[in-house]
């Protein structure tokens, strides 16, 4: 797959920076869209940075646009508020909705273009254990549910047309995104877990590697959980 270009969002740190790193060292060109890179240290000339915000969803058909085609697409951005659902700003619910959903939505309506005319692609999405359990976020755990859900309707879509389109559902992960979390419940979670810690961000990535790179064509439309244990359904 050498030659191929990805494009990551959210893929100036935690899970997504693990990811970038991974596809950079294995030779491909990666385009990685963030709202900054202040803190971003990686420097390849095979990484192309692109400050752009994803609640700006009405503009994503221009960003793609100005981009080279893409054949993998990491839809890795995500936010979370952990805030209790009675007392959620409409505001948050807005911008959690247009982040976790629409925008990965518009993502793979825009670059699906180019797959489907050279009939490869490959799609992953990172949603989260929040999606598959009942979350103490209701908001972040719906949109991350229907992010599940999206993985599969456009696997259904794209098929025939040798678009690959996967998901990653992990439990808790040792990034920024972890600090939202009460310690109490950091605590609750640890001691179901197998390991007795949260998964490092890039054992997610590796993951999301597998599936946009050596993963069978025939694993499609699949959701893998990452969870050592955590949150038994």
């Amino acid at each position: 797959m050498l030659g191929r270009t990805v494009l990551i969002t959210g893929g100036n740190k935690g899970i997504g920076l693990s990811a970038t790193a991974k596809f950079v060292e294995a030779g491909f060109d990666v385009i990685v869209v963030a709202r900054d890179f202040d803190k971003f240290d990686l420097n390849s000339k095979r990484i192309k940075t692109v400050k752009f915000d994803l609640s700006n969803v009405a503009q994503i058909p221009v960003l793609i646009e100005s981009l080279p085609p893409v054949d993998i697409l990491i839809n890795n951005a995500g936010v979370m508020y952990a805030l209790p659902y009675d007392k959620y700003p409409q505001e948050n619910v807005d911008k959690i909705i247009k982040i976790n959903i629409e925008a990965p939505v518009a993502l793979i309506r825009e670059v699906s273009k180019n797959m489907v005319a050279n009939r490869f692609g490959r799609i992953v999405n990172n949603a989260s254990i929040a999606g598959e359990i009942g979350h103490p976020d209701v908001w972040y755990g719906i949109t991350k549910a229907g992010m599940i859900n999206m993985t599969k309707s456009f696997a259904k879509i794209f098929g025939p047309s040798g678009v690959v389109v996967n998901a990653v559902a992990a439990g808790p992960v040792e990034t920024d995104m972890l600090n939202v979390i009460p310690e109490q419940r950091k605590k609750d979670i640890k001691k179901t877990v197998y390991t007795g810690r949260f998964a490092r961000a890039d054992e997610v990535a590796s993951t999301i590697f597998w599936l946009a790179t050596d993963c069978p064509e025939y694993i499609n439309g699949t959701c893998v959980d990452i969870n050592n244990g955590a949150f038994p359904r």
